[in-house]
């Protein structure tokens, strides 16, 4: 086989097809790690050289594990498979006709693309917001909130005046789905069983947690005993939750809420919503709503030729789903795994499948024995739901080692509340480097 080094982004062209994944998220992930002994080439693009487990961000921000438990790198993963490429890089457009990507390290052909591009957070165009809130779609915005959280502290100990500190005490988070849900959860528990022992000199009383919901429930989408049991438990944990509230501004000092109500605090935490990334180069007939792409019973992007959207990005209609699927991990994880089985049928010469969802409930916890699931035909909540998402997230972890740190520092973390991560650490950029 005669192989052609592509110049502009040092890929060899050979006489396999080339499948180029753009993200390796959740989707874009496990359809490279299903076509790793394909008959194709596979480029993977990230801007990361890591894949990073989105649902335990929070924990991150909560100082409950460290950012390295809950990333793998790409390399590692695929060290053994000859045929596939990673290249750390952006993407700023694609050419449907010459079928090409351009990035900031070059361009590069496919004959498949496969668009797993993901969502990044949707402040509904409001810049103040943007510009002010703390947001957590990375592991790098999880380690900027640990630090936000643990440097006003060591500053409320030193703020004599009632008002200035309650503004670095008292924190408010925007958006009742389950990153808002957990998040409180772990302030609270942080605030009952953390800083009585680290901040001996502070008054736990005059710290508030808010959580802000513009909807009538909390975690939207999921049943109404789950809904009611986060609200029951965060409750019960001291949270102030305000339901049917609407976030009109925020400038770094007050949050300003629909109807006059204000709320002094130097730390919003904005999990109100997501919104799709873009590429240039699609036509405006394929995006829909939320900048998601339209896509076939295939996972065709519609009206382009040999490209594919997988995950939060893509968007299918059907009776069941008239809105498409859930952004959630697990629809991501089903149509990284059908694209995949369909490109190993096609290479054999065999018909397409259609796709379908195949829905294993969802869950959400709110601190130690407090959590809710819905599975399919059963929905519970209490300390055996809480069991059932610990096995479920700590087995959906890649790699032994991730596991293994994961359930070392939970173990630590029920026994002792105690984990001694609580660290301020902030990047520090060489002198004269731009």
């Amino acid at each position: 086989m005669s192989e052609k080094i592509q110049t502009k982004f040092n890929v060899p062209e050979t006489d396999r097809e080339r499948i180029v994944i753009i993200g390796a998220g959740f989707a874009g992930l496990e359809l490279a790690k299903r076509l790793a002994k394909s008959k194709y080439q596979v480029v993977l693009l990230d801007k990361n050289n890591y894949h990073q487990f989105q649902p335990l961000f929070y924990q991150v921000a909560m100082a409950g594990l460290e950012p390295s438990s809950i990333v793998f790198p790409l390399r590692k993963m695929f060290q053994r498979n000859k045929h596939i490429h990673i290249r750390v890089t952006e993407v700023d457009r694609v050419d449907t006709e010459k079928q090409q990507i351009f990035t900031d390290i070059g361009y590069l052909n496919y004959d498949y693309l496969v668009l797993a591009i993901g969502a990044y957070t949707n402040f509904f165009g409001n810049e103040s917001i943007a510009k002010k809130s703390i947001s957590m779609k990375s592991v790098g915005e999880a380690l900027y909130l640990r630090n936000e959280i643990l440097s006003d502290y060591e500053k409320a100990l030193i703020t004599p005046d009632y008002d200035e500190r309650q503004k670095l005490l008292d924190i408010v988070v925007v958006g009742g789905g389950p990153t808002g849900v957990e998040v409180c959860g772990s302030l609270a528990e942080m605030k009952m069983h953390v800083i009585p022992k680290d901040y001996p000199e502070l008054n736990v009383s005059e710290i508030e947690i808010h959580l802000l919901q513009g909807g009538d429930s909390l975690l939207a989408g999921m049943s109404e005993n789950a809904s009611q049991g986060a609200l029951d438990y965060l409750t019960e944990l001291g949270v102030k939750v305000q339901l049917n509230t609407r976030v009109e501004d925020y400038d770094g000092e007050k949050v300003y809420i629909k109807g006059g109500q204000t709320i002094p605090t130097h730390k919003m935490i904005w999990a109100a919503g997501i919104v799709g990334n873009k590429i240039k180069g699609l036509p405006e007939s394929c995006i829909q709503r939320g900048n998601r792409l339209a896509v076939n019973d295939y996972l065709e992007v519609e009206g382009v030729h040999r490209i594919f959207a997988v995950g939060d990005v893509a968007v299918l209609k059907s009776d069941e789903y008239p809105y498409g699927h859930p952004q959630v991990a697990q629809v991501a994880i089903q149509m990284g795994r059908f694209l995949a089985k369909n490109f190993d049928r096609q290479s054999k010469g065999k018909l397409r499948e259609k796709f379908a969802y195949s829905d294993k409930g969802s869950m959400a916890t709110v601190g130690r024995n407090k959590a809710v699931v819905d599975l399919p035909g059963w929905k519970f909540k209490g300390a055996f739901a809480w069991l059932v998402w610990l096995f479920v997230h700590l087995f959906s972890l890649v790699g032994f080692r991730n596991r293994f740190i994961v359930f070392f520092n939970w173990i630590v973390n029920y026994l002792t509340y105690d984990q001694s991560l609580r660290l301020i650490i902030r990047p520090k950029q060489r002198k004269g480097k731009n």
